[in-house]
């Protein structure tokens, strides 16, 4: 039976993303919850299919909906946007921009939020624009999307290795760099833009400044480690940090990096397992890590301790992790066709408060019977 919060859609899953909130506003002005912070229900954008095959399986972009007051999704999609037999991998949602940008087979596509209330949920949709096409068409597999911060900047890593940045939406070049990897992996902008992390086969993680176009570092593998996703976020200081996930033969490590020097600050193992799925709240107190045997994992980035762990979340690797916006939330995605929320929770502090209560009533206990012997006044013992 599953859980309220974990659905299954029918279609392996690989990608997956919170919906701005103002795009889920702008559909809901009527409502006067509208402007509420705590307006109880946000949107899940999920991509994925069953590729070129005859598997019947069919390829499509979904939105899905979570109620936080009842801790569920809903049952079915509320939309769906099917995308023939071209199978949607990768998206970067747009920070700002009223949409996001899938990549296919051979090309990217963008995807406008639909707000015009005349989608069967009424309240937000998604329709296929043209706004990409003619800059990243016949490009190839694109592994990797991302944009910066602001929504200014766009970069594109592709099965080819090769590194494309543009200015967004004019998708003005900024630079390409043919050959950066056999192929590249993942893909990050530092927090003001500055920096794009890469990480791929057949190479170490590099920094490039987005200015001159120049790999400014190249963050060395100790042992047999392999990098395989980079996040850049602020630490508990507010200073800038890079994170990359690091696989060796003992499992997935977690390593931070001072981006001023580019010099490692901590290494921490973190699980056995292989890694699939890595990513950072937006305040850059929360990591999380799924793993290929569908656990989820939540570790608090200043203590670098395992917050929380859940155990066969998904049955099927972990394909995409996602925070929600005020990071209250861990959404997820599998290649078993289900996506699940994780409604973040502080055991560590639980725990401490549980230990709080323990010592106390403990104390209780001994102070009576301390009284109770004569040892300390307050209780006279009946004789």
């Amino acid at each position: 039976m599953e859980l309220p919060n974990t659905q299954r859609y029918g279609v392996p899953l690989y990608g997956a993303s919170w919906v701005p909130s103002h795009a889920i506003r702008s559909t809901d002005s009527a409502d006067p919850k509208s402007d509420d912070a705590d307006y109880p229900s946000e949107f899940l954008v999920l991509a994925g299919g069953g590729g070129e095959g005859r598997s019947g399986i069919p390829n499509a972009v979904l939105l899905s909906e979570f109620d936080f007051a009842a801790d569920s999704l809903s049952p079915e999609p509320v939309f769906r946007v099917g995308t023939a037999n071209e199978l949607p991998y990768r998206m970067a949602v747009h920070p700002r921009d009223d949409g996001l940008i899938c990549s296919f087979p051979n090309s990217c596509r963008w995807f406008d939020w639909d707000m015009t209330n005349d989608n069967e949920n009424g309240r937000l949709g998604l329709v296929s624009s043209d706004k990409v096409s003619t800059k990243l068409e016949d490009v190839g597999q694109q592994l990797a999307l991302t944009f910066s911060e602001d929504g200014s900047l766009l970069a594109a890593g592709g099965e080819d290795g090769k590194i494309r940045v543009f200015k967004w939406p004019s998708l003005e070049v900024l630079f390409t760099e043919e050959k950066a990897y056999t192929s590249v992996k993942d893909l990050h902008f530092s927090i003001d833009g500055k920096y794009l992390a890469s990480v791929g086969s057949g190479g170490p993680c590099k920094v490039w400044d987005v200015t001159s176009s120049k790999a400014v570092a190249s963050l060395a593998k100790e042992n047999d480690e392999i990098f395989r996703f980079c996040r850049f976020s602020q630490s508990s200081e507010r200073d800038q940090v890079l994170y990359t996930l690091a696989m060796r033969g003992k499992g997935g490590s977690i390593i931070s990096w001072n981006t001023k020097s580019w010099k490692r600050i901590t290494s921490k193992h973190i699980v056995r397992d292989a890694v699939t799925a890595f990513n950072v709240s937006v305040d850059g107190k929360l990591l999380a890590i799924g793993t290929n045997e569908g656990d989820l994992l939540i570790i608090n980035s200043s203590k670098m301790q395992v917050q929380m762990n859940v155990k066969k979340a998904h049955l099927g690797l972990v394909t995409a992790l996602t925070f929600s916006r005020d990071s209250r939330a861990l959404g997820s995605a599998s290649m078993d066709s289900s996506v699940r929320v994780t409604l973040v929770q502080d055991k560590s502090a639980n725990g401490l408060n549980y230990w709080i209560i323990i010592f106390i009533i403990l104390l209780a206990i001994a102070m009576y019977y301390l009284m109770s012997q004569g040892l300390i006044p307050g209780i006279r013992t009946q004789v």
